[in-house]
């Protein structure tokens, strides 16, 4: 692959990658229906990724990824998973999704692994603990409230 994804290709090769790990088929109405987008749009971006070797897709016909986009679309998957559950650690209680998806495209991968790895952290007990006590002293944080 020499072209970059961009950020709206990869919402749909994240939404692809998805709904086929759910379903076992997708078709271009269900990522038009997911993404809130167009058919014309679904088509534009479908053709778009098959030219970059990520899906195998014909006109009214199956979608399926390549091996390629699989790995693609698996890690923004996970990407995105990182991300929320993150977001869930450190106590945000605003549109966990709607926050992932803003810094999902724009955070380097290294980044990524370093926010899962400190995720990871907040996940034991006690560190949670002594992170929403730290967070209560904080003007303006609200994570007492999701201690659990």
């Amino acid at each position: 692959m020499t072209e970059m994804l961009t950020p709206s290709l990869e919402d749909y090769l994240e939404e692809l990658c998805r709904h086929l790990d759910h379903h076992g088929t997708v078709r271009p109405k269900d990522v038009a229906l997911k993404l809130g987008v167009s058919m014309p749009s679904v088509t534009r971006a479908l053709r778009r990724l098959s030219d970059m070797g990520m899906v195998a897709y014909r006109s009214r016909g199956s979608i399926r990824l390549t091996e390629e986009g699989k790995i693609v679309g698996d890690y923004l998957v996970s990407r995105n998973y990182v991300l929320r559950k993150f977001l869930m650690a450190i106590g945000c209680n605003v549109g966990v999704e709607d926050e992932a998806e803003a810094m999902e495209h724009y955070l380097a991968p290294e980044t990524i692994d370093r926010i899962e790895l400190l995720t990871r952290f907040l996940d034991d007990s006690e560190n949670k603990a002594r992170f929403h006590d730290f967070c209560g002293g904080i003007p303006g944080t609200n994570t007492k409230q999701s201690r659990g």
